[in-house]
């Protein structure tokens, strides 16, 4: 056991030690509800785009707010054991950190390994998309008409990729292609416009995902503090068995 005086000298470094864990933790908390606002805002601002990719795609943003909650849970565990200055929950709360940590870095690792397979998988479920493409508003053909009518596009390179598809054909081409509101695409051609969607699609996402990634990077990173404090903390509670009166 270690002696009073040493216990006494320790005692101001372990309550530094637990005010910046505290700090870390309130600050770790914050960023789980970001994580978890991004998760919806992509839910709700890129739910077209993700859409026309595979169906993995279609889970990031569920993977971002279940990230966010576990974050959000884990916090709120960080600060209760670093008031308790319980050595065990701090270490559980390291383990916890690290396991999370990881996760995320193998989940960055895929998504850029596999980054131009994104590109490959939109462009050709947008081409199937117009091939497919009717008046009866499924998901995908609304997903189309949103993305043509935001970006101001029309196509997936230029509009002559609607003049092979059957719906051309029947009714030409959809409103959704239309400059301006109340055109009639099969009349007024010059009024449809002429960009291909697929570009400006790939643009935006590489920026929005850009900052998805970015935010995903920095708190993965951030959490290494977490680990090195809740370690630092736990192994001086245990060493010298300081105790909260």
């Amino acid at each position: 056991m270690a002696s009073p005086s040493r216990r006494l000298q320790t005692k101001p470094v372990i309550t530094c030690f637990k005010s910046v864990l505290l700090i870390y933790t309130f600050i770790f908390w914050i960023t789980g509800v970001i994580l978890l606002a991004v998760g919806i805002w992509g839910k709700v601002s890129l739910e077209n785009y993700f859409s026309l990719l595979n169906e993995k795609a279609t889970n990031v943003p569920f993977v971002l707010v279940g990230t966010g909650t576990v974050i959000i849970l884990l916090g709120t565990f960080g600060c209760f054991a670093t008031c308790r200055a319980s050595a065990w929950m701090l270490k559980l709360y390291a383990m916890f950190l690290t396991l999370i940590f990881l996760v995320e870095l193998v989940a960055a690792i895929v998504g850029f390994v596999f980054r131009h397979e994104i590109k490959n998988s939109f462009k050709s479920n947008y081409v199937n998309a117009l091939k497919e493409y009717n008046s009866t508003r499924d998901y995908r053909s609304e997903a189309v008409d949103k993305i043509q009518s935001t970006l101001h596009c029309c196509g997936v390179t230029d509009c002559g990729d609607w003049e092979d598809t059957n719906y051309y054909s029947e009714s030409g081409f959809p409103k959704s292609c239309c400059k301006l509101e109340g055109c009639t695409p099969q009349r007024d051609k010059d009024k449809v416009n002429k960009e291909g969607c697929f570009i400006k699609v790939m643009t935006i996402i590489e920026s929005e995902m850009g900052v998805v990634a970015g935010i995903s990077f920095g708190v993965a990173c951030f959490q290494l503090i977490g680990i090195f404090l809740a370690y630092c903390l736990s192994r001086a509670i245990t060493n010298n068995q300081y105790e909260i009166v």
